[in-house]
């Protein structure tokens, strides 16, 4: 089952710089979530396992991934370089999610332009 992301629930990305996001006037300095209208930071230690095949700790099903939308939008990094293991792939396809990932600038143009219905992950770095 999916839901989607309240109209009252939305957020306003005021920047992006390398190793830095701002939403809603607060930056971070780490890799978000937007969970529902709500951002959370990304817990990637369960992924942390996956380092050493993809040279870089991936994005993978270990952790807390916010499934209930219909669209998550993955920001793979300034230079897109998060890798995005097939197991997300498929677990979006099986839970008729459509899953979108690119760098992360382009994904806050695709959440600024509509985010009903969207989750996101986003990587703030490389």
């Amino acid at each position: 089952m999916t839901a989607d992301v309240p109209d009252d629930r939305t957020v306003r990305f005021d920047g992006f710089t390398f190793g830095s996001i701002t939403i809603d006037g607060r930056t971070y300095t780490h890799d978000v979530v937007i969970d529902g209208g709500r951002v959370r930071k990304r817990h990637k230690q369960p992924s942390k396992a996956y380092r050493g095949t993809y040279g870089h700790t991936p994005l993978s099903a270990d952790e807390d991934i916010p499934w209930d939308c219909r669209r998550l939008i993955v920001g793979t990094g300034a230079a897109g370089s998060l890798p995005v293991m097939d197991q997300i792939r498929e677990e979006a396809s099986r839970r008729d999610v459509e899953l979108i990932t690119v760098p992360t600038r382009d994904a806050i143009e695709a959440l600024g332009a509509d985010q009903r219905g969207a989750n996101a992950i986003l990587h703030v770095t490389c």
